[in-house]
C-alpha cells in the first residue's frame, strides 16, 4: 500500500491499485477533516471524495502509486 494526500483537505490515506479500475483505500486519519465526507450520513451508499480521487489518479500517473496489473 502506498500514502497518497488529499490534495484539498491534506488527509491522508493508504491506496493499492490492483487495476485501474480497482482501488483500495485505507484511511490513516480522521475523515473529519475531508469537506465530502465528513457530512455524509447516507447510509445506503458508499462515501467517496471526488478530490482524494482525483489526488490518487495524479499519483497513478505520476508513477508514485502502482497498478498491480500493469
Amino acid at each position: 500500500m502506498h500514502p497518497v494526500s488529499c490534495h484539498a483537505c491534506g488527509s491522508c490515506v493508504l491506496v493499492k491499485k490492483n487495476t485501474l479500475a480497482h482501488t483500495l483505500v485505507q484511511w490513516t486519519t480522521d475523515t473529519g477533516r475531508c469537506v465530502e465526507l465528513s457530512g455524509h450520513s447516507d447510509r445506503g451508499t458508499v462515501p467517496t471524495c471526488t478530490r482524494l480521487r482525483d489526488s490518487i489518479e495524479t499519483g497513478v500517473r505520476r508513477g508514485l502509486v502502482p497498478v498491480a496489473d500493469m
